[in-house]
């Protein structure tokens, strides 16, 4: 690694697609082959959108869902490889749970495959009673949408 300027962004407007679904596929095998159009969703979606900048390279991300107040789940933390090992990883995450959007949250979670140690040198802890998940699949998935859009539609007298 060369000499750095490091910075941390807050700015959704800061985040590069192409670099992050290309850190991804280099550093994250959870997140591999993202499109560009499901990044930008899932970036629109997210608060706060974090990212790690070496000068005009982004080297770091994370994003969190939250309703401000009870819950919020933090996704999609990595950093550059070249960069792992110096603290990043933790500033990174700390920096999403100070953002006023995290900040006040009574509860929150992450997944994790491998990086459990790392999250609990943070203060996260290992959770066996929210286990449960729903796969969806998407051609499936706009079935109760259309379907609830037509039951609405039908009860406002449209």
């Amino acid at each position: 690694m060369k000499s750095t300027q490091i910075r941390f962004s807050d700015r959704k407007s800061d985040i590069d697609l192409v670099q992050l679904q290309q850190l991804f596929n280099l550093a994250a095998f959870w997140a591999e082959n993202r499109s560009i159009s499901d990044l930008s969703t899932a970036i629109a979606n997210s608060q706060p959108v974090i990212s790690v900048w070496d000068r005009a390279r982004m080297i770091g991300a994370a994003r969190a869902t939250s309703d401000g107040i009870y819950r919020a789940t933090i996704w999609d933390v990595v950093v550059h490889p070249e960069y792992r090992g110096i603290g990043l990883g933790s500033k990174l995450v700390e920096t999403v749970l100070s953002h006023p959007h995290i900040r006040k949250v009574e509860r929150v979670y992450l997944m994790t495959t491998h990086q459990q140690n790392f999250y609990e040198k943070i203060g996260f802890q290992q959770n066996s009673t929210t286990t449960m998940v729903l796969y969806q699949n998407t051609d499936q998935a706009n079935f109760p949408t259309q379907l609830l859009e037509v039951q609405l539609q039908n009860s406002l007298g449209g």
